[in-house]
């Protein structure tokens, strides 16, 4: 971790919290040790241990500066395994993205909706995990979204992108992003279906293509991140 994230009037972890055994453990804290902290999607400042037993850790906090570090990018992606959607959230909050769709689709597995990772809140804290590692304060919002279609009309305004192997034509290298918005729509395993294909090409999504390799859902959610925030200019 390179920040520890909280909620506003949030001030303890308790035992089995990975902040606690990140400050115990890791950091090997102590009564007066300072951390460096932040308000989720809010200030980030100075924390200083006040107590810390076996059983949790109590802290105070100065903030200095607002530092949620979001940038105006929203994913389209389409549910994968939960072992990998792990992996993807944490990369692209750590990453900065502001909205992440998640949505089902048609040549997806339906039973990944139903993961615990989603109907036990585990998603959140996967994402809190990939603010701290990216050392900032910014959560981005995610959506849950039962079909491409309702997935479409909850983009934000600004420039739509299909990553596409069968029709994207224009190669994401050359797109011009430093302006405005930008949503990018990325496929499970097994692709988009033709009439996902159809609306997403319909609703004026451009079709793009990072290169000739056919690859997997997470190494392809964290490149065009990677790439569209450089082609923004944000990295």
């Amino acid at each position: 971790m390179n920040i520890i994230l909280f909620d506003r009037d949030e001030r303890e972890f308790t035992k089995g919290d990975e902040r606690f055994d990140h400050l115990r453990n890791v950091l090997h804290a102590k009564e007066g040790s300072t951390f460096r902290g932040g308000i989720i999607n809010a200030e980030r400042g100075e924390c200083t241990v006040t107590s810390l037993t076996g059983e949790g850790v109590s802290f105070s906090f100065v903030p200095e500066k607002e530092d949620s570090s979001l940038f105006p990018l929203t994913v389209i992606l389409a549910m994968v395994r939960p072992i990998c959607m792990k992996r993807i959230l944490r990369e692209l909050v750590s990453l900065g993205v502001s909205r992440i769709i998640l949505t089902t689709s048609e040549l997806g597995e339906k039973s990944y909706r139903s993961s615990g990772l989603y109907t036990e809140g585990e998603y959140r804290k996967i994402m809190l995990s990939g603010a701290m590692q990216g050392g900032h304060t910014g959560v981005a919002e995610c959506i849950f979204a039962g079909s491409v279609r309702e997935a479409v009309s909850l983009a934000d305004p600004g420039l739509h992108l299909l990553l596409d192997n069968v029709v994207g034509s224009v190669r994401f290298s050359s797109l011009e992003l430093e302006k405005g918005s930008v949503t990018l729509a990325i496929g499970p395993e097994r692709g988009w279906s033709e009439k996902e294909r159809m609306l997403f090409l319909e609703s004026g999504f451009i079709p793009t293509v990072m290169g000739n390799h056919i690859l997997r859902t997470e190494t392809a959610a964290v490149a065009a991140v990677a790439l569209a925030l450089e082609r923004m200019g944000k990295i």
